[in-house]
């Protein structure tokens, strides 16, 4: 008998893709992939300002496209349920509604009524509001699991940001959405803002979303941080549900779209890297690392017996429910590799894979140049967009595969803090595991990173584990089974490559993090004394 089948839309920064997978063992039978039009000009975007915005219809061109794709010869009565990911925080201005401004006539081409991608940095200057009144006002301090500070990546910053800088947007807005919770709501024909289902781990990791004060932050903290927020907490649903509760069926102008049943289950949205690390089967006290343009870093622990510092918050079911969710990360990762290809190829094309060859064959030299990875900021530990990347240790002699290793090296000493902060703050990191494109593209990175780790990483058996996580969640939604632990069981890939470190290279990397540790302190330190 066939197996049914579930379908996972894993939205990422510069395309979508969709795999269709049998729950009976995981097995993606069809994958395919959408490229954003506008996102690949550039469109709505200015990196100078680090301004990165995308058009919704890049998501829903995407979603037609890439489900057409999978369904190409297969019987539609055989699906039951669909899972969607997205990057996160990635929050859009609504109307009354539910449709984001950007598709409204006078916002067409309005870069604040787009969705605000994860990497945008415009605003600083609103984070830094929420902290300071957060840690000051005298209530309860609504960082508290979010890791003790509030990003610029994140949900209430950007919205005050478009608040602040755009009057017209600020009368036409009704509520801001986060894509994940967009998607599936537009899936399943719900409208109303209020009421739509709201993703857990991008509520409560992205919007300081928390049981114990019910809800999102209080009116008066809001208020309180800026009048301009006064009456947003009412056009945001207080409730939040996990991935695994279904959202509702597909509407049936989407099932006429995409050529499926109205019987098909929606999950509840979910955040890329929560879905990668379900897809991963995930277990507890395990870490698993999306390596990708950047990084994040989940970990799940049935005990938490306090709130960890520095890291992306800390929520109760927002990767499996029934356990705490925590995340971290690095805001930039192969960002940063790049940014250097770009940088060689000014006048001749670049090949990465050449320079990793080169790079991979020089011997380890921890007083040879030396970077810091903050390209993008740094998110984990201790989020801080003003810090910035920075090289040292340059002759006339350093050749590019020189500062290449050494740019790799310091993304690898990035991912060490990330840990020693768990485990400073009593979390076990009982195993590593990995996901993302440079988990299965690159040896070099992967192997570097197990030596200055000093730990083995075990590779996930798949290039698509953030929509096999949707899948995953689609399976549960649509009661194929009874919780994630069992659908893990069943449809998580397996790992099938292991880097172990290198005892010969481990003492030698250890004196590198150390220096690295140092020069990151006193560039930190440099930093703020300039601000």
């Amino acid at each position: 008998m066939d197996s049914t089948l579930c379908i996972g839309l894993d939205f990422g920064t510069d395309s979508v893709r969709a795999v269709l997978a049998r729950t009976d063992n995981g097995d993606i039978i069809a994958t395919s992939v959408h490229e954003y039009a506008r996102w690949s000009r550039g469109d709505y975007c200015d990196p100078a300002a680090m301004q990165f915005r995308q058009h919704p219809l890049d998501y829903l061109e995407g979603t037609e496209a890439v489900v057409r794709g999978v369904m190409a010869g297969i019987d539609p009565a055989r699906v039951v349920g669909i899972g969607v990911d997205t990057t996160g925080s990635t929050p859009c201005a609504v109307n009354r509604d539910g449709t984001p401004l950007a598709l409204t006539p006078e916002f067409a081409d309005d870069p604040d009524a787009m969705f605000i991608l994860w990497k945008d940095h415009t605003a600083i200057t609103e984070a830094e509001r929420i902290n300071d009144y957060a840690h000051s006002w005298g209530g309860p301090d609504y960082t508290l699991y979010e890791g003790g500070t509030y990003s610029s990546e994140w949900f209430w910053s950007k919205l005050l940001h478009v608040l602040r800088r755009n009057s017209r947007l600020r009368q036409a807005a009704f509520s801001f959405v986060e894509h994940c919770d967009w998607l599936c709501a537009e899936l399943a024909g719900q409208r109303d803002p209020r009421t739509i289902s709201r993703s857990r781990c991008a509520a409560g990791h992205k919007a300081m979303w928390h049981a114990s004060w019910g809800g999102p932050p209080a009116e008066d903290f809001l208020a309180g941080v800026d009048p301009l927020l006064a009456g947003w907490r009412e056009r945001i649903s207080p409730q939040s549900q996990t991935a695994d509760q279904p959202v509702g069926t597909l509407c049936p102008a989407w099932a006429a779209k995409l050529g499926l049943g109205e019987h098909v289950v929606i999950a509840g949205g979910m955040i890329d890297c929560h879905a990668g690390a379900v897809g991963a089967g995930i277990r507890a006290n395990e870490l698993v690392k999306v390596f990708g343009t950047s990084t994040c870093d989940i970990v799940v622990s049935k005990n938490v017996p306090n709130c960890v510092r520095g890291i992306c918050g800390q929520v109760d079911g927002s990767v499996v429910p029934g356990m705490i969710g925590l995340e971290a990360g690095q805001a930039a990762f192969g960002d940063v590799y790049a940014w250097f290809r770009r940088l060689l190829s000014y006048e001749t094309p670049t090949s990465l894979p050449k320079l990793e060859k080169e790079a991979a064959a020089l011997p380890v030299n921890p007083q040879g140049p030396l970077a810091m990875d903050w390209f993008n900021g740094r998110r984990s530990p201790d989020a801080n967009p003003h810090l910035n990347g920075a090289i040292i240790g340059l002759t006339l002699g350093t050749t590019p595969a020189m500062i290449y290793r050494a740019l790799v090296e310091a993304t690898c000493c990035g991912a060490r803090a990330i840990i020693e902060r768990f485990i400073s703050e009593d979390i076990a990191v009982n195993a590593l595991l990995a996901t993302g494109g440079i988990s299965r593209k690159s040896p070099f990175v992967m192997q570097t990173c197990a030596n200055i780790l000093n730990r083995p990483i075990r590779v996930a058996a798949s290039d698509q584990v953030c929509a096999l996580g949707g899948a995953m969640f689609a399976a549960v939604a649509a009661g194929v089974f009874p919780d994630t632990e069992t659908a893990m069981a069943h449809m998580s890939p397996g790992f099938d490559i292991t880097y172990t470190p290198r005892p010969e290279f481990v003492a030698q990397y250890a004196l590198l993090y150390q220096r690295y540790q140092r020069y990151a302190e006193l560039f930190e330190h440099a930093a703020m004394a300039e601000r």
